[in-house]
C-alpha cells in the first residue's frame, strides 16, 4: 500500500507540469560586469547559457538587443532588432539583387562585432523547408547564406 501511494505521489508530481529552470553553470560575475560596462543603460536583462557563450537579452530606449559574451566576460557580438525600412539602401539593393529577392523577410538585425565591424542579419523564408539566415556587409555584399530550421 505504501509503495502504491509513493508511486502515485511520484507520478502526480511528474505530471503536474512543474517546470524546472536548470542552469548548466553559474553566471560568472565577469560576464555581468562586462554587460554593465558595455551597456550601462540596459534594462529588463535576461540571461541564457548557450553552452559555448552566455547571451543577454535586454532593452535600451525601447530597442531590443541580444549580446553574447564568453565565460571570462569577453564580448563576442551584439544584435539589435531594426525595421526593414531602417536597412541602408546598399543592403536593400543587395537583397533585391540576390537569389532571395522573392523570399519573405522574417526580421532584420544589425550585428555589431569586435573591431567596429557592422553587418546585417536577415532571416528569410520561402516555405516551411526553405529557410535561410543571410548576412550582408554595409555595402550590400552577401557574406553568408546559412540554412536554418
Amino acid at each position: 500500500m505504501q509503495r502504491l501511494f509513493f508511486l502515485l505521489l511520484t507520478a502526480g508530481i511528474l505530471l503536474t507540469g512543474h517546470s524546472v529552470n536548470a542552469q548548466l553553470r553559474n553566471l560568472p560575475s565577469q560576464v555581468t560586469d562586462s554587460l554593465k560596462a558595455r551597456y550601462p543603460a540596459a534594462v529588463s536583462v535576461s540571461w541564457n547559457d548557450k553552452i559555448s557563450y552566455f547571451q543577454a537579452g535586454f532593452t535600451i530606449d525601447s530597442e531590443k538587443y541580444q549580446a553574447r559574451f564568453k565565460s571570462k566576460g569577453e564580448w563576442i557580438s551584439t544584435e539589435k532588432t531594426i525595421s526593414q525600412d531602417a536597412l541602408p539602401a546598399s543592403v536593400k539593393d543587395g537583397l533585391l539583387k540576390s537569389k532571395y529577392a522573392d523570399w519573405k523577410v522574417k526580421a532584420v538585425y544589425i550585428l555589431y562585432l569586435p573591431g567596429g565591424v557592422k553587418q546585417y542579419h536577415i532571416p528569410v523564408v520561402k516555405s516551411d523547408l526553405q529557410k535561410r539566415n543571410l548576412l550582408f556587409s554595409p555595402e550590400g555584399q552577401l557574406l553568408k547564406d546559412n540554412i536554418t530550421l
